[in-house]
């Protein structure tokens, strides 16, 4: 299935120290009306579905990913500003760059690799107890059941259906601390494949509009 997407990249006057989450702050604060960019309808309910508008940075650099619909977002308000402030800081921007791309999504005849350029929170309070209980074999199998749920959650929330059986496996594992909305999060950055499409910095996870989970496409792992 192909999947529209837009990549817009700030170019600012200095590197960026922010993530994603302030990233989020901005654009959700600065343009309320447009509910894909902060996932909140009336009365502030949030929405849960998959983030058609997804925000990172990406060493100092900050990124703006729309899909199909929150593409359409990002062509209306991408050069409405001049400046972003996250957090502290303000940033002033020179540059901005827009990627637009017609992808393949789903399932794949091919085994495809991709690495995590972000951490991935592949854990809850639940399980990151019983995941730290568990040697490597049974940890690997626990993040690959939770990785292929991730990519259903994920082909769920863009209407398309999974016919074929996803094959996967992950590569080494590295652990990386992650404090979300004031909470210590487990976070994991690795390698996998499988036989699925996913267009480059798109997330898998939790809090995936904010940032974490960003994958993108490598030739050989």
């Amino acid at each position: 299935m192909p999947l529209e997407t837009l990549t817009l990249t700030l170019t600012s006057s200095r590197p960026v120290r922010e993530t994603g989450v302030q990233l989020r702050g901005f654009f959700a604060t600065k343009f309320t009306e447009y509910e894909l960019l902060h996932q909140h309808v009336d009365a502030g309910r949030l929405v849960y579905q998959y983030p058609k508008i997804q925000y990172k940075v990406i060493d100092g650099t900050p990124m703006v990913i729309g899909i199909n619909e929150g593409a359409e977002v990002l062509k209306e308000l991408y050069d409405q500003y001049d400046r972003i402030t996250l957090g502290d800081n303000t940033y002033e921007i020179v540059e901005r760059n827009i990627t637009l791309r017609e992808e393949a999504f789903g399932i794949s005849h091919q085994i495809l690799s991709y690495r995590f350029i972000t951490p991935w929170l592949a854990l809850n309070q639940r399980n990151y107890e019983r995941y730290f209980r568990l040697d490597w074999s049974k940890q690997k199998n626990l993040l690959r059941r939770t990785l292929v749920g991730n990519i259903l959650s994920m082909a769920k929330g863009l209407d398309y259906v999974v016919t074929s059986h996803i094959k996967l496996d992950i590569g080494r594992v590295r652990h990386r601390m992650c404090t979300v909305k004031g909470v210590n999060m487990l976070g994991i950055e690795c390698d996998f494949m499988v036989n699925f499409a996913i267009p480059d910095y798109l997330g898998l996870g939790k809090s995936v509009s904010r940032g974490f989970g960003a994958v993108v496409k490598v030739k050989n792992l």
